[in-house]
């Protein structure tokens, strides 16, 4: 088993140590409650958002109510949209996953950094690329695969952010509810419940005190023709 299931996959900021450093020295840094709304999509975008810790998700609602989740974010993530880099107002909502401590940059703040360190731009079109990068890889997964492809997907993706190997399998060491998968999937709690009981009865999946533990990792990457993308793009 590859060693790096062991732990999470995290930091998609992809800055230096001494950039990630300077970005902490002009961050406000402000505490959200678990349910707290960090931005509503619709909103300027004039910030971006350093997790220090805690977790969050990022989601599209639709006029029928019901939400698509497309991130959660975990400590040492960056997120948000930025006017400078293109919308001038949030495409998502943001919302805190458990409390959370969250560095907050202003826009006229990372402007006046791009221009002292002009090397750490580099950074944020990095961050930029991998962000856009992630979105359309995991659109292809809902669009192309349906709920079956998607649902594999999203499993696999939580192998690489909160999977722990063990003697059982991989058990994921963050709960998520079906309603949750549902949300990342954008379909039912029902409709999850059933595919994971055929993935079950299937052999891929097992279940150890209420969480899910994926016994046949390959056999998901067989269902949504996994392309075995990098590890920092493949995570939930």
């Amino acid at each position: 088993m590859d060693q790096k299931i062991n732990h999470a996959i995290k930091n998609i900021t992809i800055f230096s140590k001494k950039h990630a450093e300077l970005l902490r020295k002009v961050m406000t840094v402000t505490d959200y409650k678990k349910g707290e709304t960090i931005y509503w999509e619709g909103d300027a975008a004039e910030k971006l958002y350093f997790i220090v810790s805690g977790m969050v998700k990022v989601f599209k609602s639709a006029d029928d109510g019901k939400d698509l989740v497309l991130n959660y974010f975990s400590t040492d993530d960056l997120f948000g949209e930025l006017a400078c880099f293109g919308p001038t107002n949030y495409t998502f909502t943001a919302e805190a996953a458990k409390d959370c401590k969250i560095g907050v940059l202003k826009q006229r703040e990372i402007e006046l950094l791009m221009l002292e360190k002009s090397e750490i731009s580099i950074d944020f079109i990095k961050w930029m690329s991998y962000m856009s990068q992630y979105t359309q890889i995991k659109m292809r997964d809902l669009l192309f695969y349906g709920k079956n492809g998607a649902l594999a997907s999203t499993l696999i993706r939580m192998v690489h952010s909160y999977g722990k190997e063990t003697e059982n399998g991989i058990q994921f060491t963050t709960n998520f509810t079906n309603s949750d998968l549902a949300q990342l999937i954008g379909s039912t709690r029902e409709t999850v419940n059933r595919m994971l009981q055929a993935l079950k009865k299937e052999g891929a999946i097992s279940y150890n005190q209420g969480s899910i533990v994926v016994k046949d990792l390959d056999y998901l990457k067989t269902i949504c023709h996994c392309e075995e993308c990098p590890l920092h793009i493949c995570r939930l």
